[in-house]
């Protein structure tokens, strides 16, 4: 018969499918990544920071929807979720595929997928100059080495750490949560860079600076004076000398502030 080598074709067509669709029902499905206290990764384990804890560090940037906050070893995300929940925009920058894949679904879940990005990346490598926030749970050793890029960013910039420090840069504040571990907070604000000379109308100031801590003198005419106080929180600089309360905001090679004194209030402007 003309039709039985189609018949016999696709009885044999049909065999091969049902088996194949048989074999694939059988298969176990593919599990979901989870990730566990403890687990290696390529500088530090991972150990999640506490809810409590994350809520504080974003409280003490003051984190708004006008800021952009990045998230150094961003782990399974909840920084950089708990941020865009805020209203601002977030990066979680990881170097685990696997945990950059679960924070993307934790963000989803979150509804903030819109707002909480996350790349798989080299935090040494990597561009931090867009943001105004910058978030990170590392060891002391490793916020150390990226201290220079931190420094680096436009001041004013808000640094929030888990638990460890950036060695001499002593933090402009400290919260502790109260538990047992991984439940202290660290802020720093990246300071202007001030050192050097600058001119007065009425003389010389020449500062010295150690991150936000600011040291020097101010020279009329034979008159010097050292001045104390000195420090910096972003581009606000305040200091005193010679009885005088000395404020002002650092604009590049200008400052432009107040100055108070016993008789009253006046105007001052340093140049370098």
């Amino acid at each position: 018969m003309i039709a039985w080598p189609w018949a016999r074709q696709a009885l044999l067509t049909l065999t091969v499918s049902l088996f194949a669709l048989g074999a694939y029902a059988q298969a176990p499905a593919q599990q979901e990544f989870t990730p566990s206290v403890g687990q290696p990764g390529k500088d530090v384990v991972w150990v999640p920071s506490p809810q409590a804890l994350v809520d504080k560090m974003l409280d003490m940037a003051k984190v708004t929807p006008n800021d952009y906050v990045m998230d150094l070893g961003s782990g399974d995300g909840r920084t950089v979720i708990t941020a865009a929940k805020r209203g601002a925009r977030a990066l979680g920058i990881e170097y685990n595929p696997d945990m950059v894949a679960l924070s993307r679904r934790n963000a989803a879940a979150a509804g903030v997928a819109d707002k909480a990005r996350f790349v798989q990346a080299d935090i040494f490598k990597s561009d931090l100059s867009q943001a105004t926030v910058i978030t990170l749970f590392l060891l002391s050793d490793l916020n150390v080495k990226l201290r220079p890029t931190l420094l680096s960013l436009k001041p004013g910039t808000r640094i929030v750490s888990n638990t460890f420090k950036m060695g001499e840069w002593e933090p402009d504040e400290t919260f502790a949560l109260g538990c047992d571990t991984y439940c202290t907070a660290y802020f720093w604000i990246v300071p202007a860079k001030v050192e050097g000379k600058w001119k007065l109308a009425q003389g010389e100031l020449t500062l010295k600076q150690e991150f936000q801590m600011v040291t020097g003198t101010l020279k009329n005419g034979n008159n010097t004076q050292p001045i104390s106080g000195g420090r910096l929180r972003g581009d606000e600089i305040r200091f005193t000398a010679g009885g005088a309360e000395y404020r002002g905001r650092v604009l590049g090679k200008a400052i432009e502030g107040t100055v108070k004194t016993s008789a009253g209030a006046a105007a001052w402007s340093a140049r370098r």
